[in-house]
């Protein structure tokens, strides 16, 4: 996928009213663009362990752990109706949900501190200490 450099709106009136979804982050990638009746097709049966879940996906073993949204923050899955003619012309996308919490799997071992989403989540934390005012004591 390539990265555009035109701009990309998102449709405000499509803010109202969102419905809250239930996320999963595969290890895996899907050749398909466009809707699936993912819940029709996959209902998962997830254990759960002392530290973390466990399923099982196309026989191969997933662990996963459940992750909160940085607070004050909500996730938004967006989705664009009609992808433009060429790379210039502006995106529109509109908000077809929210989360708070989203499921991380990976193969055959939990996620941990290293993995790249849990890095992103922890920097509005980071981001917050850094741009913090200080004061004169600690200067």
């Amino acid at each position: 996928m390539s990265e555009s450099s035109s701009p990309i709106r998102l449709d405000l009136s499509s803010l109202r009213g969102a419905p809250q979804d239930v996320l999963h982050l595969l290890p895996c990638e899907v050749e398909h663009n466009g809707s699936a009746p993912v819940d029709r097709y996959f209902t998962p049966a997830i254990r759960q362990g002392s530290q973390e879940k466990s399923v099982s996906f196309r026989g191969r073993s997933l662990k996963g752990q459940e992750v909160m949204v940085p607070q004050g923050y909500v996730g938004l899955v967006l989705k664009e109706d009609q992808r433009p003619c060429t790379e210039e012309e502006e995106r529109t996308v509109r908000l077809k949900s929210t989360f708070g919490t989203l499921t991380i799997w990976n193969l055959e071992r939990a996620p941990s501190a290293d993995d790249g989403l849990l890095l992103a989540l922890s920097w509005p934390g980071i981001a917050e200490a850094i741009h913090a005012p200080v004061s004169r004591k600690e200067q």
